[in-house]
């Protein structure tokens, strides 16, 4: 074989083998992107599932707090205030709390706007029945400025629920009614008095 014909050969074998490592190379990058791809998928996917949960959890345990102010306010009009009542109002203030804490950590800027006007409306409404149950309301508060307050947070939980289904993704709002247990007080001028100074004269916390 003589020179020109080797080099050729030679060439021929290194344009073979290049070819071959460029394809590979090629190939190689193609799949990192696939993976990379795959796993932002993922990651987006487990991100949401993540505040799905949460949201669903937030909303369900302030519905169940202001239930419960409600619970507490019919009971506050009716008898006597057990340590079952107050069991079951502070635990479901406390079950609000610690979804409160987690959807801090991980709700974007318009969910936790609307999140925290429910928090703290709920806050503020827990306040007033407590102080109402221990005989001390400021003035001007009475059982049914707490019922006319328990009745508004209705309003504020339904635009957090609509903010968390847009932030999902869930096209539409929706609009509820409040449980049927979580109804107005309606509590009499005259009853109101009566609630406040029996109140007045139950051992404070």
């Amino acid at each position: 074989m003589d020179m020109g014909a080797a080099l050729v050969a030679v060439v021929g074998v290194a344009g073979t083998l290049g070819a071959a490592l460029l394809t590979q190379r090629g190939a190689d990058r193609t799949k990192q992107r696939e993976l990379a791809l795959s796993r932002s998928i993922q990651e987006a996917r487990e991100d949401r599932e993540l505040r799905r949960k949460s949201y669903t959890d937030l909303h369900r345990d302030a519905r169940q707090f202001a239930t419960a102010l409600s619970r507490h306010l019919y009971v506050m009009r009716d008898r006597e205030v057990g340590d079952d009542d107050v069991r079951v109002l502070e635990e479901a203030k406390d079950a609000q709390r610690n979804r409160w804490s987690e959807a801090i950590m991980i709700a974007p800027g318009p969910v936790l706007e609307a999140a925290q006007e429910v928090n703290d409306a709920l806050t503020r409404v827990y306040g007033q029945v407590k102080r109402q149950e221990q005989g001390n309301p400021r003035p001007g508060e009475t059982l049914q400025t707490a019922a006319e307050a328990q009745q508004a947070l209705w309003p504020l939980i339904h635009a957090m629920g609509d903010v968390m289904r847009r932030d999902l993704g869930v096209a539409g709002e929706f609009s509820a009614s409040p449980p049927a247990e979580a109804g107005h007080v309606g509590v009499p001028a005259d009853m109101s008095r009566t609630a406040q100074t029996d109140a007045a004269r139950r051992p404070q916390a």
